[in-house]
């Protein structure tokens, strides 16, 4: 792993440092789009071999973002520091989402996305109700004002 060096450099120096593996935002493009990493052998293999670096180098978490679920699975048992599932496996330590895709306030999202509530939808009903009253003259209402 690249980086394990400068993971151990700044935790030496006191510096908390959360890893990440699989799919990294910021190498998308270098990766070849959003896609689910570790179906190749060798992709699989290097994952691996860089979540152990870091938690060798002294990472307190990895988030394990995308990958195949075994995988994520093989991750978890092969570090000794927590991992956090995004799009990988039930099995890692714990799970993030981005709570605006969990909260359906944005449109497409990732296949791994659970939307536990449409709050983009109860938003428009509020606004239409709330335009309504506005335009009905029924808000403010005698409760409403001082």
């Amino acid at each position: 792993m690249d980086l394990a060096p400068t993971v151990a450099f700044l935790k030496a120096r006191g510096i908390p440092v959360m890893g990440h593996v699989g799919l990294t935002p910021q190498s998308v493009h270098a990766l070849g789009g959003y896609r689910a990493r570790g179906r190749s052998n060798e992709d699989f293999s290097k994952i691996l071999e860089d979540a152990k670096a870091l938690d060798q180098a002294g990472a307190f978490g990895i988030v394990v973002e995308a990958v195949v679920e075994a995988l994520a699975r093989s991750t978890t048992e092969a570090v000794e520091c927590p991992t956090i599932g995004i799009g990988a496996s039930a099995r890692c330590d714990g799970q993030v989402l981005v709570v605006d895709d969990m909260l359906g306030l944005t449109g497409d999202t990732a296949r791994f996305v659970k939307r536990f509530e449409d709050l983009a939808g109860r938003i428009d009903t509020a606004a239409a109700a709330y335009a309504a009253s506005v335009r009905s003259r029924s808000f403010p209402g005698p409760t409403n004002l001082y």
